[in-house]
């Protein structure tokens, strides 16, 4: 093709050339149509539009803006053309400072840009102005401008705005629902989302992928399993459950519906799986306790070669939390630093979480002094981590740093600050953070921080106050206060008040085996036999048993199980030598064997007996057999631990120098010379 140039140069020659080389991604060819347009007489407002998007297509911004600011005069395609190329390359507030140090006439598409990039960085106010402008212009009705609008709004989270852009005016396409759907649903307020996913239902008919997508995280956020399965059934239809955004929201969806067999189906006929249903499906696993499928996930997705993300990191950390694996948590931990994820703050807070729920409350400690960036999140996991583990103190202490740099208690904060209050006995104090510093910081108090002053209460020794607590408050159906109050009930020897509170959980619900033994327990500790065995009777007659306990331990790489009075771990010898051999030596300091535990009307050897094979008493002895020395022994258990294995593994922490870490139903037991961090209340 003959070079264009001079008087000759013909305006659609010059503009196929500039299309070719911006296809082809030639820079040079295009520069050089530049230098011969300069110098040529029809140089003319549409060649310098078409060099502009030339230049904004190949990257080169700064060479698109000279072309601009150089043109004698321009058109509202001059600045669209500029302010897309801005956009496209995420230099949205340049786009707007063009917007707004340009005088040019501003047109739908003009308008629609300059809006969306006022959406990307979150400018409420400029968003307003340019809707205002849109309005005064006549162009507040065009498609274009409708849309960004509405998309605007949501994202700056002003959703009553969006609300009445979206009720005055008619014919919104799949877009703007899609745009109020997911502002609803970033909101958290799923009653507006409700309403939108109905109409949408009713009034658009062909829906996008984003659609879908749309729809089904209102169903995951709702756990509208049926809705969910009719939405998964039409994309059956149109074959969009292989495409990867679909697919991921459908495995979201039934994973927040409990249903993990279904996720995992909606997994497997993806054609292509990226690492964002990959950590779909894993979340899908650990949200539904599947812990150990969620990590062999994680392994299966870096046999495929995928690469983990920052998330992914997240849930495979939250399901060593889970099952307490410190050590596969160490090692998750340590591939995040190699790749470079370390640093992200959902992989902090998921490590926090992690050592936190594995017994290691300072390696949480030192992760969250580590963390460039630390939000409420990694404020309560540290709060609520040295409430379980007995530090009450350091609890207090974090939260007063916590309000120290600003940072706004949330609702699960005073959920580990009233817990730790109750460690400490600070009744008055307890009553001050729930009657008036959470109301000052818009916190509602529900029935957690209501439970936590029932314990606090009990803790305090003041039990018919924390009765008439429960009755007053709006807790008065929870079966967890007031087990807590016959627990106290138990402690303080309270029985008439226990036998009271039994029969109030009782009724409310009959199948509670936690009841009936502690029930069970305190006539046990009056030597009432007759109670035990009518607590018993009862129990056979209403079908109700007793979980067996069961503890757990992990040496090395492999987690060993270990059932109370059961024999039948390959290491049984050894271990009921070791066990015997530590019995005796912690006798030698005072252990004497708690009969009142054991539930059974049989012979005193035959209680000692029975007392010996309690699970965690198998578990530790297993654990000082293969532990090297110094090493802390962690160990996790079903139930509470009864009242003979505390006094007895508080007495072994002596004699064999260890820390050993046990976490029951209720809290972390840190031991240590022979001092719990429960300080023997729990």
């Amino acid at each position: 093709m003959a070079s264009p140039c001079g008087a000759a140069l013909q305006r659609h020659a010059a503009v196929a050339v500039l299309r070719a080389a911006a296809a082809a991604g030639d820079l040079s060819k295009g520069k050089a149509l530049h230098a011969r347009l300069i110098t040529a007489a029809h140089f003319d407002v549409v060649l310098h539009n078409h060099l502009i998007a030339f230049y904004a297509k190949g990257g080169r911004l700064g060479l698109a803006r000279k072309v601009f600011d150089a043109m004698p005069s321009r058109n509202a395609v001059s600045a669209n053309l500029l302010m897309s190329g801005y956009a496209s390359s995420g230099r949205h507030r340049d786009a707007l400072a063009l917007l707004r140090g340009v005088d040019f006439g501003a047109n739908e598409y003009v308008l629609s840009t300059a809006v969306a990039a006022t959406a990307h960085v979150r400018s409420y106010d400029m968003g307003r102005q340019c809707h205002g402008y849109a309005v005064k212009a006549g162009l507040a009705e065009q498609p274009y401008v409708c849309n960004a609008v509405l998309h605007m709004y949501c994202q700056c989270a002003h959703m009553e705005d969006a609300v009445k852009v979206f009720e005055n005016v008619s014919g919104f396409d799949a877009f703007a629902f899609n745009s109020m759907i997911n502002g609803f649903l970033d909101r958290g307020q799923l009653d507006g989302s409700v309403r939108i996913v109905r109409s949408m239902v009713g009034e658009i008919e062909q829906w996008d992928h984003v659609s879908y997508v749309a729809v089904l995280g209102h169903c995951a956020s709702k756990k509208d399993f049926v809705l969910g399965g009719q939405v998964h059934g039409q994309a059956l239809k149109r074959r969009l459950e292989m495409n990867v955004y679909v697919g991921s929201a459908l495995v979201d969806m039934y994973g927040k519906c409990d249903c993990a067999h279904e996720a995992h189906c909606a997994f497997e006929v993806l054609p292509e799986k990226n690492v964002v249903s990959w950590t779909a499906v894993m979340t899908a696993y650990t949200q539904n306790e599947l812990f150990e499928d969620a990590l062999q996930m994680f392994l299966d997705m870096e046999m495929e070669g995928v690469q983990p993300n920052e998330f992914t990191y997240a849930v495979a950390l939250n399901s060593c939390a889970g099952l307490a694996a410190l050590r596969n948590g160490n090692a998750l931990g340590a591939c995040a630093m190699k790749t470079g994820h370390w640093g992200h703050l959902p992989v902090g807070n998921a490590l926090m979480n992690m050592y936190s729920k594995s017994g290691s409350i300072e390696d949480a400690w030192r992760v969250f002094i580590s963390m460039p960036f630390c939000d409420v999140v990694s404020w309560n996991l540290i709060i609520t981590g040295y409430a379980h583990h007995g530090r009450a103190r350091e609890a207090m202490e974090a939260f007063h740093e916590m309000l120290f740099v600003s940072a706004v208690p949330s609702y699960v904060t005073f959920v580990g600050v009233l817990s730790a209050c109750a460690q400490l006995g600070l009744v008055e104090e307890g009553f001050y953070y729930l009657n008036t510093m959470m109301k000052e910081v818009g916190v509602t108090p529900g029935k957690e921080h209501y439970t936590c002053m029932v314990g606090l209460l009990c803790r305090a020794g003041r039990l018919d106050e924390a009765e008439r607590f429960i009755v007053s408050s709006c807790i008065g159906t929870d079966i967890v206060a007031w087990r807590s109050l016959l627990n106290s009930c138990q402690v303080y020897r309270n029985y008439g008040l226990g036998h009271r509170v039994a029969e109030q959980i009782l009724q409310l619900k009959p199948s509670d085996v936690g009841t009936y033994v502690l029930l069970s327990n305190m006539y046990a500790k009056a030597n009432r036999w007759d109670g035990v065995v009518k607590v018993r009777k009862l129990m056979r007659e209403r079908g109700v048993r007793k979980e067996p306990g069961v503890s757990w331990i992990q040496v090395g790489s492999e987690v060993h199980v270990f059932r109370s009075e059961e024999k039948l771990h390959p290491q049984m010898d050894q271990i009921t030598k070791k066990l015997g051999e530590l019995i005796d030596q912690i006798k030698v300091i005072g252990y004497v064997p708690n009969f009142a535990v054991v539930l059974h009307d049989i012979e005193d050897e035959q209680k000692e007996e029975h007392l010996m094979y309690h699970s965690e008493k198998l578990a530790l002895a297993f654990g000082l057999i293969h532990a090297p020395k110094g090493e802390t022994i962690r160990i996790m258990k079903n139930l509470r631990i009864c009242d003979d294995c505390h006094v007895a593994i508080k007495l072994a922490s002596i004699v064999t120098n260890r820390r050993i870490v046990v976490r029951d139903a209720v809290r972390f037991h840190c031991i240590e010379g022979g001092v719990c961090s429960c300080d023997d209340y729990w």
